[in-house]
């Protein structure tokens, strides 16, 4: 499987090896995150195969993955520091891969410790943003560089299931875009692939990092958070549903699973921006999921939510192309997003399709009301995309497969 996954990356993850590329050699310490499953492990695999393409000799390359009981020894970081040092190759260029480190008690010792020398290039990767907290940031601020994965686009998937894009694209709205999962074609199976991810995040990176003692009411919280993406929520607002069905719960209780959620990069939370007052609410976020698949898990597949996992679908494909996201409040009227790099901004409205007159009026007005020059859409799966007052609406699926 480690060697389909392999390729599977090789043919999908070509912007991902692109950027590591582009950090070759620098004295800074890659770190790679992102959910379990979403092609950390076979990133780093492929840019191992690439150096060594390259010229580099496969023994300057020293490879961990801390879930694999051959390197149980080295979860002690004094072990894996002179483990690490004992495998050097000397008067060479060495390049150090950790996968998962965040196993290892106090690894970023050890970090620190090969940082200082000038004959290793460093790569990392967690499952959880405790990865970048705590100590381990205060001791390499401004020492490193975070590369976020995401399970695959839609236009990566597309290149790799290939036929018809509207098939493929139905496909992808149902199933996500987990790497392996995309090759399964027995539904149940498929399912059983995604009970195995959220059942190891649920427990490794939430539970028992976070000494969770009631997993009922975790589940029951990501149960109403999944059944909510793209709908303004609020922790006093879950904590009043769960308590009117029985489970006694606080918002505090609350707002600390979220976070646990989004140390694991399971959930994904968009703030609200006043677009008039040019500043950041600090209340009535929303939230989106890192994958339907694992909402399709827990309640099934729902056709009757098409706009809010169409919603999520483009939020994570802004996040690939590198935007702050954002939800745009204007008086009454929301804009769905507010994309942010640097000094570009774009605006977008996400719907099934306007053909219907109010729902056309709906998704256009909050546009029409913007009072700027910068880009404004709507996306929808209208076959013959409109547009007025120089908002321009435009298919889905063309917006996805577009060149970043």
């Amino acid at each position: 499987m480690l060697v389909w996954e392999r390729r599977i990356c090789m043919i999908v993850r070509q912007t991902y090896l692109e950027k590591l590329k582009l950090m070759r050699d620098k004295k800074i310490i890659k770190v790679i995150t992102g959910v379990r499953r979403s092609g950390k492990s076979t990133l780093l695999e492929m840019y191992r195969d690439f150096l060594v393409s390259s010229g580099v000799h496969p023994s300057c390359c020293q490879y961990i993955n801390f879930e694999d009981l051959r390197w149980e020894s080295l979860k002690d970081y004094h072990a894996l520091y002179n483990h690490i040092l004992e495998n050097l190759s000397p008067n060479e260029k060495n390049y150090i891969f950790l996968d998962e480190i965040q196993i290892v008690p106090e690894f970023q010792k050890a970090i620190n410790s090969l940082f200082l020398r000038d004959d290793v290039d460093i790569y990392i990767t967690g499952s959880n943003a405790y990865l970048l907290s705590g100590e381990l940031s205060t001791l390499l601020s401004g020492r490193y560089i975070e590369l976020s994965i995401l399970p695959l686009s839609f236009k990566e998937y597309w290149e790799l299931v290939g036929g018809d894009k509207k098939t493929a694209f139905n496909k992808y709205y149902l199933n996500g875009g987990f790497p392996y999962a995309a090759t399964i074609d027995n539904k149940e199976v498929r399912l059983e692939y995604f009970r195995g991810i959220f059942n190891t995040v649920l427990l490794k990176d939430i539970v028992e990092r976070k000494r969770i003692s009631d997993v009922k009411l975790l589940e029951d919280v990501i149960r109403f958070l999944f059944d909510n993406i793209g709908n303004i929520v609020s922790t006093k607002k879950i904590a009043d549903t769960l308590n009117s069905n029985g489970r006694r719960t606080t918002s505090g209780t609350i707002d600390n699973y979220i976070r646990a959620l989004k140390d694991a990069f399971i959930l994904y939370e968009a703030n609200r921006y006043d677009i008039k007052g040019k500043e950041f609410l600090k209340s009535l976020e929303k939230y989106y999921i890192v994958d339907i698949g694992l909402r399709n898990l827990l309640l099934g597949e729902r056709t009757r939510d098409i706009g809010h996992i169409l919603e999520n679908i483009v939020y994570l494909e802004l996040l690939r192309r590198g935007y702050q996201v954002s939800i745009g409040k204007l008086d009454l009227l929301e804009v769905d997003f507010i994309a942010q790099k640097e000094d570009k901004r774009i605006y977008y409205q996400v719907s099934a399709s306007v053909l219907d007159e109010k729902t056309y009026e709906r998704e256009f007005a909050p546009l029409k009301k913007i009072n700027d020059s910068y880009p404004k859409y709507v996306l929808t799966l209208d076959e013959f995309p409109m547009g007025e007052d120089g908002i321009e609406q435009k298919n889905i699926i063309d917006f996805l497969l577009e060149e970043n």
